[in-house]
């Protein structure tokens, strides 16, 4: 099997791990539709909310799994480059599984874990910009565009390779792309704080 041949696989394989739906797997052990209640979104938030802490952890955490999986595989099977284009099409997977129609979440955990093996230091640098800023604002979208926003800087100002640059700048438009609802409840005073009710806007 040539090169070509095992990048493909790699990236088809990036796509389907990253595809898989645990935020929605998790919350329907539960007997909850993930995508009827709350704000809809197929993510590790919006499991918090409508079944608990405990489930919401849980997803975030097999959501990151499931990206750190798909990259650390591309990396090992075609090396730094395809694991790079992995790590996006990990997120995309996400964002768009094929398991539910295309309409998944907003990839910030998974993202979070697709770069771990190839930006380790930049993807912990968001994490704990993620953790800092959803504390202080109390706003997990907030916290979640900080914190993505930070995984390319970080990944320059280390003079990380560029295609990895390049991927992490890819992966973070898109994941705040994804926030847009989120900023125009922001801007409205409608998005929904941690902590908050289940009840009305989330």
């Amino acid at each position: 099997m040539g090169h070509g041949p095992v990048a493909a696989f790699a990236l088809v394989l990036a796509y389907l791990l990253g595809s898989i739906p645990f935020s929605y797997l998790v919350a329907r052990r539960k007997g909850i539709d993930v995508r009827t209640v709350g704000s809809g979104n197929v993510g590790a938030t919006n499991v918090m909310r409508s079944a608990g802490r405990a489930a919401g952890l849980t997803a975030f955490a097999l959501d990151f799994l499931k990206g750190s999986l798909a990259t650390w595989l591309a990396l090992r099977l075609a090396g730094p480059t395809v694991a790079a284009v992995a790590a996006v099409i990990a997120v995309i997977g996400h964002m768009y599984p094929v398991w539910l129609s295309f309409k998944g979440g907003k990839g910030v955990a998974t993202g979070a874990g697709a770069f771990i093996p190839i930006l380790p230091v930049a993807a912990i640098s968001g994490l704990v910009t993620f953790g800092l800023v959803a504390r202080l604002t109390r706003y997990a979208s907030v916290g979640s565009i900080a914190g993505t926003s930070a995984l390319p800087v970080v990944a320059v100002l280390m003079r990380a390779p560029m295609p990895s640059c390049a991927a992490a700048a890819v992966a973070a438009g898109l994941i705040v792309w994804k926030h847009r609802e989120n900023v125009r409840r922001i801007a409205a005073g409608t998005e929904r704080r941690l902590g908050a009710r289940t009840d009305g806007t989330p």
